[in-house]
C-alpha cells in the first residue's frame, strides 16, 4: 500500500494518477498517525519552502516525518519533497526544515540562464543503483527556482547530479530513503520507469546494505561516492534541452460542443461556424505520443458567467491527466468572480480548482494588463493581484503570462511613451520604429500597456514565465516575430515562450539560434498534421539544438 503526503499545493492529481496507471493502489495520509503506520510514504510538493513547512508543522507532521526517516523506511520526496529533507532553504530564511540531509537549499545565481530552471534535463549519475539505473541518457523534466548544492558534508547522500549554470543535486538516495528534484510524474514514460521502482520495491533491493551510517565526511568526499554503492561518476555535463509545446485553444462551437479551434490572426470562425481541429482530450494524447514536451490549454470561450461552472473544461483536464505525462498548462479565465447568486470567488480560488483538476501551471492573460496598469498607479504590487496570490501560494513556477501583443508603427521614439525599438519591417507609411502594443479579451482590444513592461512588471510580482503571442504573425506560417520575441526575452530572467507564425521546422531552428528562449510554441500546423513534432524535433537536433528525445512521449 502507497501512502501519499498531500498538503495541499499544486498539482497532486498526476501524480495520482501515475500511481493508478502503474497498478498501485494509494491511501492519503489524514493525520500524524498514518505516517508511522505508512509502508511506503511518497512527499510531492511545489511552492514556496516556507509554505511547505509551515503546513507539515500546522497538520502536525513534522516529528512524525522526521521518525519516519530516522528509521530509514521506504520514502520517496519529489521537488519540495526533496528540499524539505535539508536544514533549510535561502527563500525562507529561518525556516527550519526537516534537517536529515545537512545543507542549505540555494537560489540559482543571475546570470545568462532563465530561473525558474524550467524543462528537461539529464541526470549525471554517481552511484549504480536501481532507482536510476540506465537513466544516464534520458531527459527528466524539472521547474525549480532553488536547488540544493553537494558538499563533503552530504555526498555519502547524492545519487545524481544536474547542470544548469553550475551543477546541483537531483537524486538522493540512503537505503530505502530516495528523493529527486525532478517530476517523475511529468517526465513521461522515462518518469514513471522511475516511479514504478520505488512504488514495487525495486528501488530498494540494489541499495539495501547502504544503511544510514556513512563514511567519515572527508574520505567520503574525497572519493564522491556512497559507502557500499559502485561509484559510476562521469565528468560529463548534462545538456539542458529547448521545449516543444504544443497548444489547444478549447472553446464551445455553436452547438455547444468543446472543440479545439485555431484562428488566424486569432479569427477562429470559417464559412461562418467555429473551426473543429478535433477533440482537445485526444489531440492532447497524441502530441503526448508524439513527443511534445508540454501541453498548453487555452480555453478561449467567452465567459458569461462563472469560470468555474464551466464544468467541460475542468473534465478535459481531469481526463488528459489520466494518461498524458508531461505538463499542463491552463489558462483562460483565471481572475475574481462573483457567480450569479452573489457568490465571490477569488483568482486563487479559480486556480485551485484548476490545480486540482489536474494542471500544473496557470497562464492568466488579459488580467496581466489590468494588473500592470494598477502597479503603474500605485507604485508597486500590493499582494492582491492573481499573479501574486498564486506565485505565494503555489511557486513563481505555476504562473504563466499569456501575452497577446500587435505592432504599433511610430515614425520616432518621440511620438509615444511606450518601450520602442528600431524594426528592420517597415510600417505602412515607412516607419522604423514600433513598440509592441498588449491587448485584452482575445486581441479585439488594446491597451497602453507594452509587451516589454507588461513582461518586467509581471515578473517583479512573482510570474516564472512568459507565452509571448503575435498577432500580426498568428495563422500565417512565416515565422515567429524574431524582433520581438528578441526585445522581450532580453527585458526578463524568466523563461519565454516563443509563440504565433510558425510555418515549417526551420522556423523553431530559427527562434532558438536568434533569440535564446527556452521553448517554442504551435497549434495549427499541428492539428491538421503540416509538421509533425517529431520532424521539427529532428531539424532542431541537425542544428545542433539541444531536444528531448520525439519518441520519449510513448
Amino acid at each position: 500500500m502507497i501512502s501519499l503526503l498531500d498538503y495541499g499545493a499544486g498539482n497532486v492529481r498526476s501524480l495520482r494518477n501515475a500511481i493508478t496507471h502503474l497498478g498501485f493502489e494509494l491511501i492519503d495520509i489524514a493525520r500524524p498517525d498514518d505516517i508511522l503506520a505508512a509502508e511506503r510514504l511518497i512527499f510531492p510538493g511545489v511552492g514556496a519552502f516556507g509554505a511547505a513547512m509551515h503546513r507539515l508543522q500546522q497538520l502536525g507532521y513534522v516529528e512524525p516525518l522526521r521518525e519516519y526517516l530516522a528509521a530509514g523506511r521506504p520514502f520517496f520526496g519529489i521537488c519540495i519533497g526533496l528540499q524539505t529533507l535539508f536544514e533549510g532553504s535561502e527563500e525562507s530564511p529561518g525556516v527550519r526544515g526537516l534537517a536529515v540531509i545537512p545543507g542549505l537549499v540555494q537560489r540559482f545565481p543571475a546570470g545568462a540562464l532563465s530561473v525558474p530552471h524550467m524543462g528537461w534535463n539529464g541526470l549525471r549519475i554517481f552511484r549504480d543503483t536501481a532507482l536510476l539505473q540506465g537513466t544516464d541518457s534520458d531527459k527528466f523534466y524539472f521547474v525549480h527556482s532553488y536547488r540544493a548544492l553537494h558538499t563533503s558534508e552530504n555526498t555519502d547522500w547524492v545519487l545524481s547530479e544536474t547542470d544548469y549554470g553550475s551543477s546541483f543535486v537531483s537524486a538522493i538516495q540512503r537505503g530505502h530513503v530516495m528523493a529527486v528534484q525532478f517530476h517523475p510524474e511529468k517526465s513521461g514514460p522515462r518518469g514513471l520507469e522511475v516511479l514504478r521502482r520505488f512504488l514495487s520495491g525495486d528501488a530498494d533491493a540494489a541499495s539495501a546494505d547502504h544503511q544510514a551510517v556513512p563514511r567519515p565526511a572527508e574520505q567520503a568526499a574525497m572519493l564522491g561516492k556512497a559507502a557500499s554503492a559502485p561509484d559510476i561518476r562521469s565528468d560529463t555535463p548534462t545538456r539542458f534541452a529547448k521545449r516543444i509545446i504544443a497548444c489547444l485553444d478549447v472553446r464551445t462551437n455553436d452547438t455547444g460542443d468543446l472543440v479545439v479551434t485555431k484562428g488566424d490572426q486569432y479569427d477562429v470562425r470559417e464559412a461562418g461556424a467555429v473551426r473543429n481541429l478535433g477533440k482537445p482530450v485526444d489531440l492532447a494524447r497524441r502530441y503526448y505520443q508524439e513527443g511534445a514536451d508540454e501541453i498548453t490549454f487555452l480555453n478561449i470561450t467567452a465567459f458569461r458567467d462563472f469560470p468555474l461552472a464551466d464544468q467541460p473544461m475542468l473534465e478535459v483536464l481531469r481526463r488528459t491527466s489520466e494518461n498524458v505525462f508531461v505538463p499542463l498548462t491552463i489558462g483562460g479565465g483565471i481572475r475574481a468572480f462573483t457567480d450569479t447568486e452573489g457568490r465571490a470567488y477569488s483568482a486563487l480560488d479559480v486556480a485551485g480548482e484548476y490545480f486540482r483538476s489536474g494542471a500544473d501551471k496557470i497562464s492568466i492573460g488579459s488580467d496581466a494588463v489590468s494588473t500592470v496598469q494598477q502597479v503603474r498607479a500605485l507604485g508597486s504590487g500590493d499582494g492582491s493581484s492573481a499573479i501574486e496570490q498564486i506565485a505565494e501560494l503555489y511557486g513563481n513556477q505555476a504562473v504563466v503570462i499569456s501575452v497577446d501583443p500587435r505592432r504599433v508603427y511610430v515614425m520616432s521614439p518621440e511620438h509615444t511613451e511606450r518601450q520602442v525599438i528600431e524594426t528592420s519591417i517597415p510600417g505602412p507609411n515607412g516607419e522604423s520604429f514600433c513598440w509592441f502594443q498588449c491587448t485584452v479579451k482575445g486581441g479585439r482590444e488594446g491597451s497602453d500597456v507594452d509587451a516589454i513592461e507588461l513582461a518586467r512588471v509581471c515578473e517583479r510580482l512573482g510570474a516564472g514565465e512568459i507565452l509571448l503571442n503575435s498577432i500580426d504573425r498568428d495563422g500565417t506560417g512565416i515565422g515567429f516575430d524574431l524582433e520581438l520575441i528578441a526585445a522581450v526575452r532580453s527585458a526578463v530572467s524568466i523563461p519565454v515562450i516563443a509563440s504565433s507564425g510558425a510555418g515549417i521546422p526551420r522556423h523553431f531552428s530559427e527562434v532558438f539560434e536568434r533569440t535564446g528562449v527556452e521553448a517554442a510554441l504551435a497549434a495549427g500546423i499541428f492539428h491538421r498534421r503540416e509538421v509533425p513534432i517529431e520532424e521539427v524535433k529532428l531539424r532542431l537536433r541537425a542544428d545542433g539544438i539541444e531536444v528531448r528525445e520525439a519518441n520519449d512521449g510513448g
